[in-house]
């Protein structure tokens, strides 16, 4: 079979020629992926801000599901206006385990969605992303901030992950939340944030990103035929990276870096990709390859099984199917069971299921 990581970068080779071959030595090659991927592609994160206050506006009985109340935050910083955030918990919760989606302006979690969340054990959380900077079209692609970031100069994707950060600086203080098992959830552009954020905070327990394609979990260096690539992406979304990334649209098999770069910085903490096979833009079998890729630094992290991947048919879309893949992979997590039937399996007869540097 030929070797389809010949030339890709290795995640447990350091800068200097030595390969990382103990968990002791894995902090510092994880601190030189840092400073080789993220201003590179996403570009620095807004500053964490001196206060991330949390007032509640609104308790009432979540329309589903029956038992349910829905708790209304306003989430600002430093004392400005960031956004709103939406909490869907049993009554009487003691603890529970929450799922933390950005996804608020496409209305992805449907009531039998966030019924299925909640009846599961979770908590339910979700702010809309667009509240702290848009992603509009109107006369083009344009970008407005919220009061907490005025004049932001970066990339959309590390604002809509700096969002994920402060939402969970909201969740942390409040009895209802186990904040030791803090998932976070994304779909396409929301996936990409979701990974981005996952990577860069260590209080997520489990970091989930679907059908998220080029900056989230498909590979540039394996671009299957109709998948998208750096050059449409920056095309397209050029706001959504960093400034710097325009410089690697002709870098080709000479790219420094790829998405299971991203993957490793999420080690050992979970994380679970959720691809559609008929989702050609998005690059599954990318997606696939950029996991087996991660591998072996979850191997490393002694966290094997929590590098996941699952596949479905059908295209872009975030479907129940999806989310309960995710809750099946949180209850395995969770409970230190066994990765659930049909998962880590390739569909694509091809391509490897394990890194050959």
């Amino acid at each position: 079979m030929e070797n389809v990581f010949a030339g890709w970068p290795d995640p447990l080779l350091m800068n200097s020629g030595q390969r990382v071959e103990s968990l002791a030595q894995w902090p510092a090659r994880r601190t030189q992926i840092l400073e080789i991927l993220i201003p590179a592609l996403y570009g620095a994160l807004p500053p964490p801000p001196e206060q991330t206050r949390c007032t509640l506006l609104h308790v009432g009985r979540a329309v589903q599901p029956s038992g349910a109340n829905l708790h209304t935050y306003r989430i600002a910083v430093n004392g400005r206006h960031a956004f709103t955030l939406r909490l869907t918990l049993a009554q009487d919760v003691a603890c529970a385990p929450v799922i933390l989606n950005g996804d608020g302006c496409w209305g992805y979690a449907t009531q039998d969605v966030i019924e299925t969340i909640v009846g599961r054990g979770y908590a339910f959380a979700q702010f809309n992303r667009t509240e702290i900077l848009s992603d509009v079209a109107e006369n083009g692609w344009q970008q407005t901030c919220c009061d907490a970031l005025p004049d932001y100069p970066g990339g959309a994707l590390a604002a809509w992950a700096w969002g994920y950060q402060r939402a969970i600086d909201a969740l942390a203080p409040l009895p209802e939340v186990d904040t030791k098992r803090i998932t976070i959830v994304g779909h396409s552009r929301g996936g990409k944030a979701a990974l981005l954020a996952g990577a860069l905070d260590e209080r997520i327990a489990l970091t989930a990103a679907n059908n998220s394609g080029a900056a989230g979990a498909g590979s540039f260096l394996w671009q299957a035929p109709g998948s998208e690539t750096l050059g449409d992406l920056l095309d397209r979304f050029a706001f959504w990276l960093a400034p710097e990334a325009g410089r690697f649209r002709d870098a080709g098999p000479a790219l420094p870096f790829d998405q299971h770069f991203l993957k490793a910085l999420i080690a050992p903490r979970a994380l679970l990709c959720t691809e559609a096979l008929q989702d050609l833009w998005a690059n599954p079998q990318g997606s696939w390859l950029t996991h087996v890729a991660a591998q072996p630094v979850f191997d490393l992290c002694d966290a094997s099984r929590h590098n996941a991947i699952v596949f479905r048919d059908g295209g872009h879309a975030h479907t129940l199917a999806d989310w309960c893949s995710l809750l099946d992979f949180a209850d395995a997590v969770f409970s230190h069971a066994d990765l659930p039937e049909g998962f880590n399996r390739c569909p694509y007869p091809g391509l490897p299921s394990f890194w050959r540097r």
